[in-house]
């Protein structure tokens, strides 16, 4: 009867990790990180090659696709996900084959309301977890960075129409920002660094790099706290197990 009992528990135990996971059971934050830094990684390095745009598309796709499967921890969510996620991955592709079919701008409002609900599902999954572990701190640095890929679309959104929205120095030659300038960007004001060889001169642009720097000091300041509180339950409870 207590075998019988123990192996109840330990397989309640068990559904009970494998229903906290923030995505699919074979597929986790650990993988949609992976993707994230692919992307933070190559995309620099292949922007003065003829195929960069080619290549940019595919590691979007890449990390879009992976980020459906990250959040889908349920069939409602990964629908959902599947819904929002499917606009954004055609308008990219059709506007690299068909430049003058769509608008400019549909890309980056869909790349914005998708990557917005996985930063929801992300803190949703953080703020619920019990305990810390691998996943929990591979989610944490994920929605670090997806914060950053959420305002470099915004900051596409906004150079789209206005292309004086960022000044650049004049040794640098440019009038116009790209997509990386906007990626990059991004991820120097969402670490507060501010380095101002990129300037926001639209109270748009100003208003966004604003928003963002303190989105990403106020979430590190609350994820900390999370995770400092959650190892702290963790502690106690061993303590008292051994007791």
């Amino acid at each position: 009867m207590t075998h019988r009992l123990s192996k109840h528990v330990s397989v309640q135990r068990l559904a009970e990790r494998l229903h906290a996971r923030v995505g699919l059971t074979h597929y986790s934050a650990v993988e949609f990180l992976i993707a994230l830094v692919l992307l933070l990684v190559v995309t620099p390095l292949v922007e003065g090659l003829s195929q960069a745009v080619l290549i940019e598309a595919v590691l979007l796709t890449l990390v879009l696709g992976s980020a459906v499967l990250a959040v889908g921890a349920d069939r409602r969510t990964l629908i959902i996900a599947m819904s929002l996620s499917i606009p954004a991955v055609l308008s990219k592709w059709l506007h690299h084959f068909l430049p003058d079919l769509l608008p400019a701008e549909l890309f980056p409002l869909a790349a914005i309301t998708f990557v917005g609900f996985v930063v929801f599902q992300l803190l949703r999954f953080i703020l619920r977890a019990s305990q810390v572990d691998a996943e929990v701190l591979c989610a944490g640095i994920a929605t670090y960075l997806t914060l950053g890929l959420l305002w470099t679309f915004a900051y596409v959104l906004v150079s789209r129409p206005s292309t004086n929205a960022f000044s650049f120095p004049p040794v640098s030659g440019k009038q116009a920002s790209s997509p990386f300038d906007a990626l990059y960007f991004s991820y120097v004001t969402l670490c507060t660094v501010g380095f101002g060889d990129i300037t926001p001169v639209s109270p748009t642009a100003r208003m966004l790099a604003v928003l963002e720097a303190l989105s990403g000091t106020i979430y590190l300041a609350v994820l900390v706290a999370r995770l400092v509180s959650m190892y702290s339950v963790t502690r106690d409870a061993s303590q008292e197990k051994q007791l």
